[in-house]
């Protein structure tokens, strides 16, 4: 078994046009300060990190990697979960996401689906420049507007879906593959892959690549009523990145998973910071451990009431706490009797 790394904070959250948050140095020493071992780098915002540049130069990706390192840092991973999502977009939901593209991109699905896809090839080789080894991203959707079936899905639906995910996606798994980083895809509701099944019917469709990996977090999972744990079970051989974010399900006789067209504060289901919500972390860390999980546990902070940086420096903490030392001995060994073969066969009755 292996320690699990960290703790680590995905920085999305937190960049901002203010001191100390304002630049890739100094939201690294505030991370520190936190108590941080390494950081998560969104891949969108080239005032902090030019992921084409990174992917272009191994000079400007070492410069970025000292300037992390300086504050006494790792890069963890890096995400490109905007990019991820405009990989597929259903035309229903064209003017919404719009906004995570640069204007020139934007009223032009088509560009703005390549340009996405390019994106993403220059993650696969800035991570390749950075040393990294995982990549956390979406999947996008072009079916979640039926992910309920009314009005009734027309027969093949779901399989055409699939088949045009996979053909835009395996090129970018080949890309990959061959900088030999694994794409990690956050299970999310409002992508197509948002649970278990729906990964495995991707994984299929994809021909079982050995790059469509997973990002394991435990909180989406509670806002749609799974077995979060037990997923670990199933996945884990896939699960190669860790968000630690906490959220809670409280239904009542008004609303319940889909939560009423509420605000965050309002919805039954709703993210909250770590330790105040329903997850058990516990269970989840001791689980991820004795799979030999060898990736980075790194803070997701999402919370509809806590103030961000109090959940940071709350959740440096937490994940220090629940980061399980493996034992190099068995907690029994003082009463080991050493290996005879004779003996083994004489308790047998060989």
């Amino acid at each position: 078994m292996t320690t699990i790394q960290g703790p680590a904070i995905f920085l999305a959250q937190f960049l901002g046009d203010q001191p100390p948050f304002d630049n890739l140095e100094s939201i690294c020493r505030w991370a520190k300060g936190l108590g941080y071992e390494g950081v998560q780098i969104p891949t969108w915002d080239t005032k902090y990190f030019d992921v084409q540049k990174a992917a272009e130069s191994k000079t400007y990706a070492d410069e970025i990697k000292g300037i992390v390192e300086g504050q006494g840092l790792k890069i963890t991973e890096l995400s490109s979960h905007l990019h991820g999502q405009l990989v597929a977009v259903n035309p229903a939901y064209d003017t919404l996401f719009d906004g995570f593209a640069p204007e020139q991109y934007r009223n032009n699905p088509k560009a703005r689906t390549e340009w996405a896809v390019q994106q993403l090839k220059n993650a696969a080789k800035a991570s390749q420049n950075l040393g990294l080894t995982a990549h956390g991203t979406f999947s996008g959707g072009l079916l979640w507007h039926t992910v309920y079936p009314w009005p009734q899905r027309p027969a093949g639906l779901v399989e055409a879906g699939f088949k045009e995910l996979a053909n835009r996606w395996t090129p970018i798994l080949n890309t990959f593959d061959e900088a030999g980083v694994d794409v990690c895809y956050e299970i999310h509701p409002g992508e197509d892959l948002h649970d278990g099944v729906s990964y495995e019917m991707f994984l299929e469709a994809v021909n079982n690549h050995s790059r469509a990996c997973l990002l394991y977090d435990p909180s989406h999972f509670v806002l749609q009523a799974m077995d979060y744990v037990s997923y670990i079970d199933h996945y884990h051989e896939r699960i190669r990145m860790f968000h630690v974010k906490d959220a809670e399900f409280n239904p009542t006789g008004k609303q319940g998973v889909y939560g009423g067209y509420q605000s965050w504060v309002n919805r039954a289901g709703r993210f909250r910071s770590l330790g105040d919500g329903q997850v058990d972390f516990g269970a989840v860390f001791s689980k991820l451990t004795a799979y030999d999980f060898k990736g980075w546990a790194v803070l997701e902070w999402e919370c509809a009431l806590k103030h961000p940086e109090d959940g940071a420096r709350e959740g440096a903490m937490f994940i220090q706490d629940h980061i399980i030392r493996v034992t190099e001995k068995a907690f029994d060994d003082f009463a080991a009797s050493g290996v005879d073969e004779a003996k083994n066969r004489t308790i047998l009755g060989l």
